[in-house]
């Protein structure tokens, strides 16, 4: 037994707190009991997501159907029993039961018998799905006006004259009468909270699809859930924030991929004012190709003034409006001399060309405060705060967006910013702090800022981590101009000693750890592979964006992380909400197993199994100065 030497007065003046929520021996007995039982239980499944890219429906279809582990249950469940257009029919019901009801009430209605069909399997996939958590987390998961009833049907006990059956059955007639859409509808929602556990989203949830706005508002309703940051992330943090070049590059982005609804309909940013300018300076193109054109030099102009006061961010090789001979329109990039595909810079006065005209000052500054202001916008990037970071580490395995920037012999990068050299974490925990400070600080740093645009698409930064070139790409029809190099880390992330030196700096040395990796497409057309340097690191964008289902011959990598082991699934591109409803068609995925667990992963060897064995400590040392007397039980 501990003698009271052993505690100090701060771990005393805890155990007294700790003893007003458990104020008796029987109470903390009860607890660490409870507590012991859940530590050996199967942990919760993960699910992994990565570059969304605002494609709405294909991300809300992968999420309903928890990248096909519902129609594993379901499958496993019925294969055989049920055809499998009974099969399809039940999962489609449980991806989007508010849309199926109506379909399904449109085309006939639905008998009570169907109604009892749907119920008595969804409810024994929910008791299955169920079994790996205890009574409590399932009771807490379930909505609040139907908790009591799901509770009482998932655990019905046959007994000796079927009591329970009849009482269970008219439990179900009753609902059958009363308003089985709404518990079907709640039912669903069980089974799929039930099925995923966590989840991770590894970055850039922004770009070239119209809808962003949709998958956050999704996201904001989930149960558990994480978000790395992406550079086409922190490029919508930074214009929430207040930073000019980064409200160019998001509305040039948004005009170029035609993906304007997000700004006008998702957050009411309205393009008005730029529009109305870009009709006097670019009268002779179409509309949108005038808003375009327009943006574009604002956003260079932007750019140039931003590279000139931050000479730490060693991107002056990106200056080229003043590279432009506006005489011949060429441009000179790294000593070679490029025709440029355009004659028409109205604004641009080759002695200044990145001084903005008072016209185009107007402009941005209009934007900027239709940014700043927009409470749906602020809102959501405040959500992905609150929910984000730079990296995560997670049960064991690290996940980030980009890179870590590595030099040619692949050692961690040494990288000079704000009078101070990073690299490695160091560099990620710095960058963290900066994009936190830019957005809630009161008094903005302009440096603060210009580091959002840095993080966006610099070569040394760690959401990049390539020489982008969006300037060739607007001006240079000669494609060679576009080639963007990339930092070391894309080499070497085939080497597992280089992850394994990674994953160090991070501070895990386990040999079960893993580098869950977004930000570059796997071109699985090509026959490259997600999984890199034997099994060590992941990458997990497969190409959710159509614009990149050409390239990569998928629709997107998505990873499941459950007490059995890690397995990736490959998916086939999505056609539509409507053509899944009329046809119960589901995505086509594959599965591929990275790593089996040689024995079952018990929530004792997680992170919340950490934090509850370090409770069952806290308890045990309550339960001891109960014992002793040194604080006196309520019995």
């Amino acid at each position: 037994m501990m003698t009271e030497t052993k505690y100090t007065a701060e771990t005393i003046k805890y155990l007294r707190l700790l003893s007003e929520k458990y104020p008796s021996k029987r109470a903390v007995t009860r607890e660490i009991i409870n507590l012991n039982a859940i530590l050996n239980l199967p942990k919760g499944t993960e699910h992994f997501m990565s570059d969304l890219h605002g494609e709405f429906e294909a991300f809300r279809h992968i999420l309903n159907n928890c990248s096909g582990v519902v129609r594993e249950k379901v499958e496993r469940l019925y294969g055989g029993v049920l055809s499998d257009d009974e099969i399809k029919e039940i999962c489609t019901l449980i991806y989007y039961p508010v849309e199926k009801l109506r379909l399904l009430k449109k085309s006939g209605g639905i008998s009570r018998e169907q109604y009892g069909f749907m119920l008595e399997h969804m409810l024994e996939i929910a008791r299955v799905l169920s079994s790996k958590y205890t009574r409590s987390k399932v009771r807490k998961a379930m909505p609040e006006d139907y908790a009591y009833i799901i509770d009482e049907l998932l655990h019905a006990q046959k007994d000796e004259d079927d009591n329970q059956i009849v009482y269970h059955r008219n439990i179900l007639d009753a609902i059958i009468s009363l308003d089985a859409d709404d518990f079907v509808v709640s039912l669903a929602g069980l089974i799929k909270r039930l099925a995923v556990d966590h989840l991770h989203i590894v970055g850039d949830i922004f770009d070239r699809g119209d809808s962003a706005d949709k998958i956050i508002d999704l996201l904001m309703t989930y149960h558990s859930i994480d978000v790395e940051w992406g550079n086409h992330d922190i490029l919508w943090m930074g214009a929430a924030a207040g930073s000019e070049v980064c409200v160019a590059g998001v509305v040039r982005n948004c005009v170029n991929y035609n993906a304007v609804r997000t700004l006008e309909s998702g957050y009411g940013i309205s393009l008005r004012s730029l529009a109305l300018l870009s009709e006097r300076l670019y009268p002779d193109f179409e509309p949108m190709k005038a808003v375009l054109a327009a943006i574009t030099v604002m956003q260079f102009k932007l750019e140039g003034q931003l590279i000139k006061r931050n000479p730490d961010f060693l991107m002056n090789d990106r200056l080229l409006l003043d590279k432009i001979d506006y005489n011949n329109f060429t441009v000179s990039v790294d000593g070679v001399t490029y025709k440029i595909n355009t004659t028409c810079f109205p604004t641009v006065d080759p002695s200044d060309p990145y001084a903005l005209t008072d016209e185009e000052s107007e402009v941005i500054a209009d934007l900027k405060a239709a940014f700043t202001g927009s409470p749906q916008l602020k809102n959501q990037i405040t959500f992905l705060y609150d929910n984000g970071g730079m990296y995560r580490i997670f049960n064991g395995n690290l996940l980030y967006h980009g890179c870590v920037p590595l030099n040619d012999d692949g050692r961690l990068k040494e990288i000079s910013l704000f009078g101070e050299t990073y690299s490695g974490k160091k560099l990620f925990d710095m960058a963290e702090i900066k994009a936190r400070s830019a957005f809630f600080s009161k008094k903005k740093e302009q440096s603060e800022l210009d580091f959002m645009w840095y993080l966006r698409c610099a070569e040394n930064s760690p959401l990049c981590g390539r020489k982008t070139k969006a300037f060739e790409r607007a001006y240079i029809a000669d494609k060679t101009a576009w080639h963007e190099n990339k930092n070391p880390y894309y080499r070497y992330y085939y080497d597992k000693n280089t992850c394994e030196m990674i994953l160090e700096e991070f501070g895990l040395s386990s040999p079960t750890a893993h580098i869950i990796n977004g930000h570059t497409p796997v071109q699985t057309i090509k026959g490259e592979l997600p999984i890199r340097a034997e099994g060590k690191l992941l990458v997990i964008d497969g190409g959710f964006c159509r614009n990149y289902h050409a390239k990569t011959g998928i629709a997107g990598y998505t990873l499941i992380y459950n007490s059995h082991g890690l397995r990736l699934k490959a998916h086939m591109p999505f056609e539509s909400i409507d053509e899944a409803l009329r046809e119960n068609r589901d995505i086509c995925s594959s599965s591929e197993i990275v790593e089996t667990e040689q024995r079952r992963v018990m929530v004792y060897a997680t992170d919340d199994g950490d934090l509850i064995q370090k409770d069952i400590a806290d308890l045990c040392m309550l339960l001891d100065f109960y014992r002793r007397g040194t604080i006196v039980p309520k019995e």
